[in-house]
């Protein structure tokens, strides 16, 4: 019964290995930043990795106040950008310890 109790020990010590080891992981990807941009770089997005944005830069070339339409959807091209990006590098990241996870 004991060898049972021990292994038992073991595994937990490892489940929370584990969990400091995704906790620091998730604190660093949290703090890297991501950048993002539509195309020829007309529009920037900078975020961190828990999707917070920090910068946006507009070149002033497509900032014509008759088609504002062109300069959100650049907007929105960026943003998309930075978003996949952060997300692959999640998925890259914290995918080391979820794989194989019934959830």
């Amino acid at each position: 019964m004991m060898r049972g109790m021990g292994n038992m020990q073991g595994m937990m010590k490892q489940v929370q290995k584990m969990q400091k080891e995704m906790a620091q992981a998730q604190e660093q990807l949290n703090e890297t930043e991501f950048t993002g941009s539509s195309t020829n770089d007309l529009v920037k997005v900078v975020f961190t990795g828990n999707r917070r944005m920090k910068d946006i830069q507009i070149n002033e070339q497509v900032i014509d106040p008759e088609d504002t339409e062109m300069l959100q959807d650049l907007v929105v091209m960026a943003v998309n950008d930075v978003l996949e990006k952060i997300d692959t590098e999640s998925e890259k990241t914290m995918g080391k310890y979820t794989k194989g996870l019934p959830f």
